[in-house]
């Protein structure tokens, strides 16, 4: 397993800002009038979706050789000319005269996440019934669409327009799956998974509330890992709240910290 580094924390901020700037191309082409669009300046993905999005931000402030404070002054631009908030996802590798620079440019922090890796590796776990899970068909994007709304807006209403054009959008992404897990045969639990230079990132985790703690998350992480490990990944990542459960549900299977991250934001 590889030490938790500069190096590691540009692969993963890497591979993050891709699978956004991706969902990015894909919400244009769907949905034309919300603008979406990126950009990458200084080695940063700064990524526009819409005013309201919480993909609206940049990934790998900091961590690369290109990045100055004229690259930040164009992200700012970027954001500020599309009449929408600046944040910044930062990465304690990005070291104190990053933060130094963004306190004396009013910036605050509002968020704290912890990103979390592991190997990917093949193992000999095989699905049992009742619980089957897939990669979706074409056909079957709005119903993983609708489950995954069902699964986010119980806790979080407040994304419920977001989340209602999420599925189709994660559906065009380049570079990213979405998987659909069954209990008795009924459609329960959604899962995403994004590739990018030997990175897979985790994400779209949802369960309906009726089925709940019944294995379902368990499974399609297992099934995500499998396809990861077929197409030749060596690491898994994942974000989650510092205390959640998705973040003790993750180390209980083998992920760890590789370092918590700050969401600064420009007032």
């Amino acid at each position: 397993m590889p030490f938790s580094d500069l190096g590691l924390a540009r692969r993963l901020e890497r591979t993050e800002g891709f699978a956004c700037a991706q969902f990015a191309e894909a919400s244009r082409g769907l949905y034309p009038g919300r603008g979406s669009e990126w950009i990458e300046c200084g080695g940063v993905h700064a990524v526009f979706n819409g005013v309201e999005s919480p993909i609206t931000q940049t990934f790998g402030l900091g961590l690369s050789p290109d990045w100055n404070e004229p690259a930040l002054d164009t992200i700012e631009r970027f954001f500020l000319d599309r009449g929408a908030p600046v944040f910044h996802e930062v990465s304690p590798f990005a070291g104190p005269e990053v933060l130094d620079l963004l306190c004396r440019r009013s910036y605050r922090p509002v968020e704290i996440s912890n990103v979390l890796y592991r190997p990917v590796e093949q193992t000999s776990e095989a699905q049992q019934d009742p619980i089957q899970v897939r990669v979706i068909t074409q056909e079957e994007t709005q119903l993983w669409s609708n489950i995954s709304t069902r699964g986010w807006s119980h806790e979080h209403p407040e994304l419920l327009e977001f989340l209602r054009k999420f599925g189709p959008v994660a559906a065009a992404s380049r570079n990213t799956r979405c998987f659909l897990a069954f209990f008795d045969g009924e459609p329960a639990a959604t899962g995403a998974l994004s590739l990018h230079n030997g990175i897979a990132l985790f994400g779209g985790a949802a369960t309906v509330p009726e089925m709940r703690r019944r294995g379902l998350q368990t499974a399609l992480l297992h099934e995500r890992m499998q396809y990861a490990f077929k197409h030749e990944c060596d690491t898994a990542m994942m974000v989650a709240l510092p205390g959640s459960d998705s973040q003790r549900n993750a180390e209980r299977k083998g992920f760890r910290i590789a370092y918590t991250r700050t969401k600064w934001k420009l007032f």
